[in-house]
């Protein structure tokens, strides 16, 4: 049905590049659309998974009119990704990035900075994990934490509004590894960005 929607209405509006904006496309539906072609390029957000990791299958994206795939990398710890449970493996997320680039779809990657388990150490091997598959990777959004103040990591750690009367779905905290906000902003100014 998806499929005959989009049909449906790249055939009414003609587009020259489609968004399609699912928090993250599944391995099956990044397969269906390679079975489908959708009829005009398009991008979107995927996971990284042993699917994108493989050439044949990014071919068959390419193919479908695959232009860019958006990715949450988020660290280039193995470490950090673990605790923070994000069911990523760097070797796959370094598969992925080199398939992608092979086949022509661009890379836009997103890392995450100031995580409770992140430290300066830690950001430090993302940054030289970024630097040795740069070459791969075609557009970077450096982002700093915020806590969600409804999440289990909010529960464990000491927290604080950003302001008074503060009604945002996030709040500060006090970082374990004194890793705070301030301080990842300062590594990405003045040592990430400048690398």
């Amino acid at each position: 049905q998806t499929n005959q929607e989009l049909s449906q209405l790249i055939k009414k509006h003609q587009p020259v590049l489609m968004h399609l904006l699912d928090s993250a496309l599944s391995p099956a539906m990044l397969k269906n659309i390679a079975q489908n072609p959708p009829g005009a390029p398009w991008y979107g957000f995927a996971r990284i998974s042993r699917e994108i990791a493989d050439e044949d299958f990014c071919l068959s994206l390419k193919k479908s009119g695959c232009v860019m795939l958006k990715l949450g990398v988020e660290s280039g710890d193995q470490e950090v990704l673990d605790k923070l449970n994000k069911g990523i493996n760097l070797t796959d997320v370094a598969k992925a990035l080199k398939a992608l680039k092979k086949v022509g779809i661009a890379a836009y990657v997103y890392l995450l900075f100031g995580t409770p388990p992140e430290n300066e150490e830690s950001a430090r091997k993302t940054m030289d994990f970024t630097v040795a598959h740069s070459a791969n990777i075609d557009f970077l959004n450096l982002a700093i934490f915020n806590l969600p103040i409804a999440s289990a990591e909010a529960q464990k750690l000491e927290t604080d509004k950003f302001y008074e009367g503060d009604l945002s779905l996030y709040g500060s905290f006090r970082h374990p590894a004194g890793w705070d906000r301030q301080i990842a902003r300062d590594f990405l100014e003045k040592t990430f960005k400048r690398n």
